[in-house]
Order: C-alpha cells, then sequence, then structure tokens
C-alpha cells in the first residue's frame, strides 16, 4: 500500500530530489543487508528461525505506517531505515529455512512459490490503496508541483490504513506459523560450523550479483518515469499491482523451471530481459508503453528473484546457509546505495534516458559474466 505511493509523497508533498529519493532507497536497503549478514551467521548456530522472523516483521509493522507523520525527507528517511532493520533481522534466516524444509531437487520450486506468494500480497495492497484514493475523490495529479492538500490528505490516509493488513499478518505468524527444526541439528556441530567453508564459485558468484545490482537502482525511478510518461498519480497503484501480478504469477513457474533446465539459463536470460526493459524506458513516449514495460518487467522477476536463491542454497554447505544468505543479501544492499545515488545523479543531470541506459549497459555486461561464472548442473546434492 505504500511503496507504488512512496516516490510520489516524496516529491509531491515534501518536494524531495531524485538524488535524495534514491538516497534514502540506498541507505534503507544497505542498513538492512549489513544486517542481514549478521542474522544469517547468527541463526546458523540457533536452533530455531522464528524468532528472527518474528522480531524482524513486527519491527517493520510497527514503523513503517508512521510514514503518514512524517512532515520532511530526513524523517521519512529514517522510518525507511528503521523498516529495512527489521527486514534485516528476517530475511537471511528465513531464506535458510526454506532451504532447510525444502528437497534439492524442489528448491527452485520453494523459492519461485515463496516469491510468488510475496508479491501475490504486493497485489492487494496498492488496489486497496488505489480504491482509498478513489473515495478520496483523487484523479490526474502533477507531480512536478506540490499536491494539494486535499490529495495529500489522502495519501497519509493511506499510509495510516496500511496498519491494519500489518497487524493480521503479526497475528498469523506468532500464533499460526510453527517453527520447522533444521534438519540433524544433532550434526551441526561447532566442528562442522569451522571446517565447512563458503567455495571460490560462491564468491565469484556473489561478484556478479554485485556487478548487476550497481545497474539495478530502486523501482521507485520506474515509477516516477511512468507519471512522466503521462501515468496519472493515482494509476500508481495499479500499475505496481500489474508488476506485482504478473512477478506472482510467473514466480512459481521460473523457479520451478530452474529445477529442470538449470539456474544459469534463468538469470542470464532475466538479466538480459532486465536490460532490454530499461532500455525501453529509456526511450518510451506513451503511457500505454510505461504500462506494457511493467508488465514485462514482473517477468525478469519471475526467472530470477527465486532462481538466485536456489542457486545460492545449490553451492554451499548446508551448515553455512545462513551466513550465505547474509552474505548474498549484503552483496545486494552493498550495491544498492551506489546504484540509486549514481542512478539518480545521473537522471538529475543528464535526464532520465541516461539513467536508463546506464542501468541497461550494466546489465548487459553482468549477464555475459555470469554465462562464465554460473555453474550449468541443476541441483547440488547437499
Amino acid at each position: 500500500m505504500i511503496y507504488p505511493l512512496l516516490p510520489i509523497f516524496l516529491a509531491g508533498v515534501l518536494g524531495t530530489s531524485s538524488t535524495f529519493i534514491g538516497a534514502i532507497e540506498g541507505v534503507a536497503e544497505t542498513t538492512a543487508s549489513l544486517l542481514k549478514l549478521v542474522s544469517g551467521w547468527w541463526s546458523d548456530r540457533m536452533t530455531s528461525r522464528k524468532p528472527f522472523v518474528v522480531i524482524g516483521y513486527l519491527l517493520a509493522s510497527i514503523v513503517r505506517p508512521f510514514t503518514a507523520a512524517a512532515r520532511s525527507a530526513s524523517q521519512v528517511l529514517a522510518i525507511r531505515v528503521t523498516d529495512r532493520i527489521g527486514k534485516g533481522i528476517r530475511t537471511s534466516p528465513r531464506d535458510a529455512l526454506l532451504a532447510d524444509s525444502a528437497p534439492a531437487e524442489s528448491r527452485g520450486l520453494a523459492y519461485g512459490f515463496h516469491a510468488a506468494a510475496d508479491n501475490a500480497g504486493a497485489v492487494l495492497g496498492p488496489l486497496l490503496a488505489f480504491m482509498i484514493l478513489k473515495l478520496h475523490g483523487v484523479g490526474m495529479l502533477d507531480t512536478s508541483k506540490r499536491l494539494s492538500s486535499h490529495d495529500e490528505f489522502a495519501i497519509r490516509n493511506v499510509f495510516w490504513l496500511s496498519a491494519i493488513p500489518a497487524a493480521i499478518a503479526m497475528l498469523i505468524l506468532i500464533f499460526v506459523v510453527r517453527d520447522v527444526p533444521k534438519r540433524d541439528q544433532g550434526s551441526q556441530t561447532k566442528a562442522s560450523l569451522q571446517t565447512d567453508r563458503l567455495s571460490g564459485k560462491f564468491w565469484a558468484y556473489l561478484t556478479v550479483v554485485l556487478l548487476f545490482t550497481l545497474g539495478n537502482s530502486t523501482d521507485a525511478f520506474l515509477l516516477l518515469r511512468a507519471s512522466q510518461l503521462g501515468v496519472p498519480v493515482a494509476l500508481a497503484p495499479i500499475l505496481w499491482a500489474v508488476l506485482n501480478f504478473v512477478k506472482s504469477a510467473t514466480g512459481t513457474y521460473g523457479g520451478q523451471l530452474s529445477d529442470r533446465i538449470g539456474r544459469k539459463p534463468l538469470i542470464v536470460g532475466g538479466w538480459l530481459l532486465y536490460a532490454a526493459v530499461y532500455f525501453a524506458f529509456a526511450w518510451a513516449g506513451a503511457p500505454w508503453q510505461a504500462w506494457a514495460l511493467f508488465a514485462v518487467y514482473g517477468i525478469f522477476y519471475g526467472m530470477t528473484e527465486g532462481t538466485e536463491k536456489a542457486l545460492v542454497a545449490d553451492i554451499v554447505p548446508r551448515t553455512r546457509r545462513g551466513a550465505a544468505f547474509g552474505w548474498y543479501n549484503l552483496a545486494i544492499g552493498l550495491g544498492a546505495l551506489p546504484a540509486s545515488l549514481i542512478f539518480g545523479w545521473i537522471w538529475d543531470n543528464h535526464g532520465a534516458p541516461s539513467a536508463f541506459v546506464f542501468g541497461a549497459s550494466l546489465a548487459l555486461i553482468a549477464a555475459v559474466m555470469m554465462a562464465i561464472v554460473a555453474p550449468s548442473r541443476p541441483i547440488a546434492a547437499n
């Protein structure tokens, strides 16, 4: 409910520049990624991963609706950082728990289904936001100017109401979801944790992921670009819902396909598709093109979101999965800050087309390197 309206709120209500919008997202994601490393490493040494998940989601659920009370971009930054601290605590233990719970031959399916379920929730949220905005009478808005007090009130109201589904989700997580013990917990001794090492192919894979991430700026810029192309602000939640619907519809199939043909074809193909979409965003000139590109962009996520995580689980020892996912998420976070800052700076100084060409070019280079680095076998035996 909040995310598709956040860049519009920052630009049209708080008067934030594109560069600072990029800084907010970059700092928030980098903070989360640093904690993902710590929480993943720690969860390898604990018998239960659920406490990490509960604490992480609880923190985010409490602070996120308070975006509605923000009166400056710095306050939004503080809220986003706190929100991402929660994400940092929960993500790596959750990803490792999925790997512990799924058979090796269905690992891609497990991660693909998780991504699909996550994105399905991201479809309903923007639709609810759209309904609330329509009930408030919000229509076509000019984001280059300050929004009216009426429209500002409507957007802030959406932010406050997001606390309701967050509270419901927390009740289900705490009282219904049960922890799944790590397999063969007794064998995960201190000695095994000390002797198991993350391989060279894992670090090579991580390096290429970092390169791709440097060209993968926050999707908030896609929403701003859509607004430039003439998509009404009131339709931004619907546009976001379209993206997440495609992500959800293709995520399970993409992960399952990687179990059959291997992780490399899905990742390389997805990154090439990403480059094509970014090149197209650079030269798009009509609202319908934004809608079409958002839909195609969702296929990129369906091909890669679960597959990239499945490949991490494929190439690391079972006893080091928490730490491995921590390093994986850290690499993405370390790239997120400079990626969003660079993209925003290019946008402000050279225009949106140049920024999108930059992102597409890095994706092309990373795709070529991934074709060399990634193992060809579909799954690992660990």
